[in-house]
């Protein structure tokens, strides 16, 4: 699935999608100017609320050989047909803006990848959250170390959310301190008052 934003009458889709159908024609190809929430919602059918899941993440500044022959020992060996592995671009607008301006410590990444494992049946929690965590592990070292904070889950601990924040994770802290000394706004991959 692919996304391409902006005026339709100065940028040719074509030209834009080059680098997808280059490698190989794909097997079912669909494009058309469409409302974004409706992009959106294209695959609700498909993953319907209420699935339990189990994900972990990570940026990345390349796809090294070794990362691709981990997708595929993984992908091989998905515990359920829902379980997936997304890699999304990070580009545009993205690295337009100075690595210190925001929380946001990734600026340099080109790709955020969330391995998913997703399954409707709870006698499968253990399997999916198995798979997750050892593509996770199999993957990491090819990682830029953090991730997309949503991709950190409330059990990967202090040092995955230090991780994702990189150097700004003091100031944030100091920010914290400010606003929320009493760590009120806790509930999330937390980041505790200095």
């Amino acid at each position: 699935m692919w996304c391409r934003t902006g005026d339709p009458e100065r940028t040719a889709v074509d030209g834009v999608l080059a680098a997808v159908n280059d490698p190989a024609p794909p097997l079912f190809h669909f494009a058309a100017p469409m409302p974004y929430p409706a992009l959106q919602t294209m695959f609700d059918g498909l993953i319907p609320a209420g699935l339990q899941w189990y994900w972990r993440g990570d940026f990345f500044d390349r796809i090294a050989d070794g990362a691709i022959d981990v997708h595929r020992e993984y992908g091989e060996s998905m515990p359920t047909a829902l379980s997936t592995m997304h890699l999304y671009p990070v580009d545009g607008a993205a690295h337009d803006v100075a690595p210190g301006d925001t929380a946001w410590a990734y600026r340099d990444a080109v790709w955020s990848g969330v391995i998913a494992g997703i399954d409707p049946d709870p006698e499968n929690a253990g399997r999916i959250r198995e798979w997750a965590a050892d593509y996770w592990n199999a993957l990491h070292p090819f990682s830029m170390g953090g991730a997309y904070v949503n991709f950190v889950g409330a059990d990967e601990g202090q040092d995955r959310v230090r991780a994702t924040y990189r150097d700004h994770y003091a100031r944030l802290r100091e920010i914290k301190r400010r606003y929320d000394p009493d760590n009120f706004l806790h509930a999330n991959q937390n980041i505790p008052p200095a």
